[in-house]
């Protein structure tokens, strides 16, 4: 799994490079976001991502937050998530350094949108409803990946983004899928269970704690999917003690 283990760029193709880029996206839920401050000034701060099944990155912010009002004014902004370095020396941990804007999530969009955060952060459903949070959607325009120490590689943004066919092709079947493979393999997910997924993977959830499960090909068919998904049953052990030995 992406959380606990770390990322190697040695020998990989550009191809496995992007791939491991995405998912390291996708399993991130802690990271930072550059905003632009008073006087242009750059103000950085933590934030807890999720992601779009287009890979546009999903943040819920207050707006007593310094970094939502710099966005009100300028949604030029970065975001970098971080993973396991594999020494003592901070830069052998593989890292993504995204640069692009981020915007107010349309209130038609919003619903879909915060199942989506929530299903990454389930912990949070106790304040995500507060008045003062709104959701956001950031929006990359310019990607570098880091597999770890001099392992820097400028990412093609347009291939680096999954394909469009399948992100959509995936979507459209994600809410009866995810009920479905809930309700057939309950008892063997136990004490998991699907609550969102996408053609990188599923995120899986047990009370407040959540895993991303990285699949292990992009998926953009059906049978590709339910391919993927018993894959997860059969890997859950696997699974359940992976996250109960990482990092919080």
């Amino acid at each position: 799994m992406v959380t606990t283990r770390p990322l190697s760029t040695a020998g990989e193709t550009v191809g496995e490079l992007r791939r491991q880029a995405r998912h390291l996206l996708r399993a991130a839920r802690s990271g930072s976001l550059g905003t632009l401050g008073v006087g242009g000034l750059p103000t950085v701060t933590l934030v807890t991502p999720a992601t779009a099944p287009d890979l546009s990155v999903l943040l819920l912010l207050s707006s007593l937050s310094d970094h939502r009002r710099n966005l009100a004014e300028d949604p030029r902004c970065g975001v970098m998530v971080t993973g396991t370095a594999v020494s003592e020396n901070p830069q052998t941990a593989p890292r993504l350094s995204l640069s692009g804007r981020a915007f107010l999530v349309p209130e038609t969009e919003e619903a879909y949108g915060r199942q989506r955060w929530l299903a990454a952060h389930p912990y949070a459903a106790a304040y995500a409803g507060f008045t003062d949070f709104a959701l956001w959607r950031f929006v990359p325009e310019r990607a570098q990946f880091i597999g770890g120490f001099a392992a820097a590689h400028r990412l093609d943004l347009a291939a680096f983004l999954p394909p469009t066919e399948a992100v959509a092709a995936i979507a459209a079947i994600e809410d009866a899928m995810v009920a479905a493979f809930n309700e057939a393999h309950a008892e063997a997910l136990a004490p998991w269970r699907v609550t969102a997924l996408d053609v990188d993977g599923c995120d899986l959830v047990a009370e407040d704690r959540a895993v991303r499960v990285p699949f292990a090909v992009t998926v953009a068919t059906p049978d590709a999917l339910r391919a993927a998904l018993e894959d997860v049953v059969h890997n859950v052990g696997r699974i359940s003690e992976a996250s109960s030995t990482a990092p919080m």
